[in-house]
């Protein structure tokens, strides 16, 4: 993305009255003409596209207005005398990537980009200078808007490991991310209590890994398991009492997406110019596939089982054993989802790989004396390393978790910073791409108020932190701070079994997210942005979107 100072005059515009105009994320620049007369949708308006390429952009808005406002306008590529509104490209139109100009008359209304995506954003902007409310016909505000994102990449991420939410709720989510201009799905899509991709070469990974005989009830160790102690020590992990049981609500939970309808999902995703970004991952968070294919752990006799309980699971032994035979397992998983997968970019986990289990298993200590691997951590490092290579031999570039940096970076890696920030730090001075995500900013699935509604995540995360987050560490400098290609919200599921509630933990702390990700830096302003949601949630309202009702009452927020 080409960066560029905002003009002194731009800035001026800027503040401007912008009466009407509560734009989420805030646009680059606004200028609200109230003096002038805005544009009139009617029944008889065109949506006018220079060409079938941004055919998917002027579908999208028919789309909304016909499902929210009862509006289904004519796609064509004639453009009449007035009332119709125009999707162009234009590279020149202003010096920025993925950039629009919008605005409006009474006789038409604008959308011009530098690219097709610069289109559709625009188009997103159009759906918020929209009423709230159906109409006979929707006015829109005289208004000329110049936009732009500050970070390349803008992401959120769904865990659909611990449960399982089915393609059209995908699909729905997607359309939120594009709603908030966001580029990047990731796609959480194996872990210990679940595999959720088909994998034609291995079918029981969906036979037996994607479904579990249970589920912890409430917060982790969940309960009646509440005298169970767990004590992960260097070269042992201790269980007490040794014949510990964990209990569950013994429902039977789980599901999978066919390779049909994953490419199904990606052409969705697509249409709305995001990214979907798989996770598959390794080496450890892996019980759900061992449980399907136990030979590939480091307990081949043992009889592995999906996880029920949540929690640390570097308690249990979930890690892959660093075989010749693994290695070519996961190759070939890997090969049948960067073959589904157009993306770039491959997401192979690497977190919280508990050590102990290949310390005490006499054939990783073979392993790692023949290839003169020095102790664990070092272990961690090649096999990250040679999963990498060959994804690159693919054409591909791998996404981690910060835990990838342990025992020395692979050289493309791209890393992925949730322990805080200390990875992506790391990782930019040695001039590795970074999208940050840490945890104690950015983790959705966190109770957004300190007397939470409903149950979820154990830690605290308000909606003015998410705000107020800024992804390029103070201490970087100009040149190093280049290497932070955006951030990413992450909603894990363990406390959110339902599309409702993925709604409620997302809403609106996405709002607060894709400001941080789109607008300039200088304009952020919490107040502001408060006045803008209050129209926000009216539109929410509209496309039946579930969020706390305490964000309208502003003394709440912070309970």
């Amino acid at each position: 993305m080409k960066k560029f100072v905002l003009t002194g005059l731009m800035l001026a515009n800027v503040l401007l009255s912008t009466a009407q105009i509560n734009i989420i994320p805030k646009p680059v620049y606004v200028k609200a003409e109230p003096q002038q007369k805005g544009f009139t949708i009617n029944n008889q308006t065109r949506i006018v596209i220079e060409n079938d390429s941004l055919k998917s952009a002027a579908v999208f808005f028919n789309d909304y207005l016909q499902k929210y406002l009862q509006f289904k306008l004519t796609i064509t590529n004639v453009k009449p005398e007035a009332n119709y509104i125009s999707l162009a490209v234009n590279t020149k139109v202003i010096e920025f990537d993925n950039a629009y100009v919008l605005g409006t008359s009474s006789k038409n209304i604008s959308i011009t980009g530098t690219s097709k995506s610069g289109v559709f954003y625009g188009i997103q902007t159009l759906i918020q200078l929209l009423p709230t409310e159906k109409k006979n016909e929707l006015n829109v505000p005289s208004v000329a808007i110049t936009d732009y994102p500050r970070f390349e990449y803008r992401g959120m991420h769904l865990d659909v490991s611990r449960h399982f939410f089915d393609v059209d709720f995908i699909k729905q989510y997607i359309d939120y991310l594009a709603l908030h201009k966001m580029n990047y799905f990731h796609w959480h899509l194996t872990d210990d209590h679940g595999w959720r991709i088909e994998i034609k070469k291995y079918p029981k990974l969906t036979e037996i890994g994607a479904w579990r005989n249970g589920s912890i009830i409430g917060l982790w160790p969940g309960k009646g398991n509440e005298n169970i102690k767990y004590q992960v020590l260097p070269d042992d992990v201790k269980i007490t009492p040794v014949n510990a049981v964990i209990k569950t609500d013994g429902i039977r939970h789980g599901g999978f997406y066919t390779q049909d309808e994953i490419r199904d999902v990606i052409k969705y995703a697509a249409d709305r110019y995001i990214t979907i970004i798989p996770e598959i991952e390794m080496p450890a968070h892996s019980m759900a596939a061992l449980a399907a294919y136990p030979e590939f752990g480091t307990e081949p006799g043992k009889k592995y089982q999906v996880a029920e309980t949540w929690g640390m699971m570097n308690k249990y032994n979930n890690v892959l054993q660093p075989t010749e035979k693994t290695f070519s397992f996961l190759e070939d998983v890997l090969t049948e989802v960067i073959n589904l997968f157009p993306s770039q970019y491959i997401h192979i986990g690497g977190d919280e790989a508990s050590k102990v289990w290949w310390k005490q298993s006499a054939e990783t200590q073979k392993i790692m004396k023949e290839k003169g691997i020095k102790d664990e951590v070092a272990l961690q490092s090649y096999f990250i390393h040679r999963i990498e290579k060959f994804v690159n031999s693919k054409g591909k570039i791998i996404i981690g978790w910060d835990e990838i940096l342990d025992g020395g970076l692979a050289p493309n890696a791209i890393v992925m910073s949730w322990r805080g920030e200390k990875g992506g730090i790391a990782a930019a001075k040695v001039k590795q791409k970074v999208i940050m995500s840490p945890e104690e900013k950015l983790y959705l699935n966190h109770k957004q108020f300190m007397q939470e509604d409903s149950l979820a995540a154990n830690k605290y995360l308000p909606l003015e932190t998410v705000y107020s987050y800024e992804p390029i560490p103070a201490e970087l400098n100009a040149e190093q701070a280049k290497y932070i290609w955006g951030a990413q919200g992450n909603l894990w599921s363990e406390y959110i079994a339902n599309p409702a509630k993925v709604e409620y933990m997302i809403f609106p702390r996405m709002d607060a997210l894709s400001e941080m990700q789109w607008s300039p830096k200088e304009q952020k302003n919490y107040p502001d942005f408060l006045k803008r949601l209050r129209t926000q949630f009216k539109r929410y309202d509209l496309m039946g979107i579930t969020y706390s009702k305490r964000y309208l009452d502003p003394v709440n927020i912070e309970k």
